[in-house]
């Protein structure tokens, strides 16, 4: 009953800060229920210090979520399945280039930005730490999360060759990281000489191109019941198999299941749409998808803003993080740009494209349930003060301006937003 009643709450909260937010805040809705369950949060706290009690069982109660469990192996499967299952394969395959270089690419050189800047900020605000553990909040931290990414652009309106460059690498890119931060983990845990390169490498392989693998064998499967039967109850059904079973299948092979689930996504959303069902079928699949997409971001973003309640954030600290959004936006163009102006004349590449590109790499909660994940031996408390800062930051100022910003530079479209 207690994960019961945490759900129910969850939910109950959700509701009605969703309420709130679309009656008279009218903000996105992932960036309107974050920042009410933020300043719910901080009401709380100050409460909490003015001896009110039953702060102290709310903060309990949030304390005994496991963000990275709940995210990591339950919500993040469904999210990355709903987004990839509408993300139109052929604009991604001209634009893969790109896509394919800001994921690996992009990810490892933001990685190694973020690292080296971190180990030679810290020591001048007071912290010293590793160079490892750099390694680790520069993995954590760069990838954008298609969550945070895919809720905001359903708000901007921009051309579709530029938003499936944003979306496709945000699909893949929080893969590659979370493979890269395991590998590094690895390190961090057993030390250079039980973490050998071989190692990493058969780690990495495994990981990564396992999880590719099994996406497709998973997608093509369902896309080959899919093709066999006209029963949009069963097809639902299908697809909510290939998801939960596909996770699990990963979690056994130590493999990546975002890849796998994100690949089995795409062929489903491609193939099984176009080949395999009706136009009732989609209908209801679309339907089904959209709705569970909402309600989990929906909870996702109040459980973001509800962690406040149990982080112990100092000044320090706060600093840091400060110094570390610049950082990491500072990576991002970087990480951007660089990649990308190798492949110019495959690419539409200009100023205007890598201000988007670089101001729309939001952080969301794939960076948070990763920094939770390291144990207390660990700088885990400044990492995850510091990640948390950086990604209530990207969520709310980049996803509250992202908008605006394409309009004023000319990119946006007259068409409704959306990936069909």
């Amino acid at each position: 009953m207690e994960l019961y009643n945490t759900l129910t709450l969850l939910l109950v909260i959700a509701a009605a800060f969703g309420y709130v937010n679309h009656r008279f805040l009218r903000l996105p809705a992932t960036i309107g229920l974050m920042i009410l369950a933020l300043i719910s949060s901080l009401i709380a706290i100050g409460l909490g210090r003015l001896g009110v009690h039953w702060v102290l069982t709310a903060s309990e109660l949030v304390r005994g979520i496991d963000f990275h469990d709940v995210l990591m192996d339950v919500m993040l499967s469904f999210l990355l399945f709903a987004g990839a299952l509408h993300v139109d394969v052929r604009t991604l395959g001209a634009e893969r280039g790109a896509v394919g270089t800001m994921a690996v690419v992009g990810t490892l050189l933001s990685t190694l930005l973020v690292a080296t800047g971190m180990y030679y900020l810290l020591p001048l605000m007071g912290f010293r730490i590793d160079y490892i553990y750099c390694l680790l909040f520069g993995a954590l931290i760069s990838p954008t999360d298609p969550i945070a990414v895919m809720g905001i652009l359903k708000q901007a309106r921009i051309s579709k060759n530029l938003e499936i460059k944003i979306v496709g690498e945000s699909l893949f890119n929080d893969g590659i990281a979370v493979v890269v931060f395991i590998s590094l983990f690895q390190i961090a845990l057993h030390g250079t000489d039980k973490a050998s390169a071989s190692f990493i490498g058969e780690l990495f392989l495994r990981e990564a191109a396992g999880g590719i693998i099994l996406g497709v064998v998973l997608g093509y499967a369902a896309y080959w019941a899919l093709r066999t039967i006209d029963n949009y109850k069963v097809e639902v059904l299908i697809t909510l198999a290939l998801v939960m079973g596909g996770t699990a299948l990963a979690s056994a092979w130590h493999t990546s299941g975002p890849l796998a689930i994100v690949v089995a996504g795409l062929i489903v959303g491609d193939k099984g749409r176009s080949k395999g069902m009706s136009d009732l079928t989609r209908e209801y699949l679309d339907k089904f998808w959209e709705m569970l997409d909402e309600i989990l971001n929906a909870v996702l973003f109040v459980l973001i803003g509800l962690e406040m309640l149990i982080l112990d954030i100092s000044k320090a600290v706060l600093l840091v993080g400060l110094a570390a959004i610049v950082l990491t936006l500072l990576a991002r163009v970087i990480s951007v740009s660089l990649p990308l102006s190798f492949l110019r004349k495959r690419t539409d590449f200009d100023l205007n494209t890598l201000k988007v590109l670089s101001w729309g790499g939001l952080r969301g909660g794939i960076s948070v349930a990763l920094a939770l994940s390291l144990p207390d031996t660990m700088p885990r408390d400044l990492i995850v003060g510091t990640t948390y800062v950086v990604v209530v930051f990207s969520i709310i100022v980049q996803g509250l301006t992202i908008g605006p910003l394409v309009k004023k530079l000319g990119l946006s479209t007259t068409s409704e937003p959306g990936m069909h």
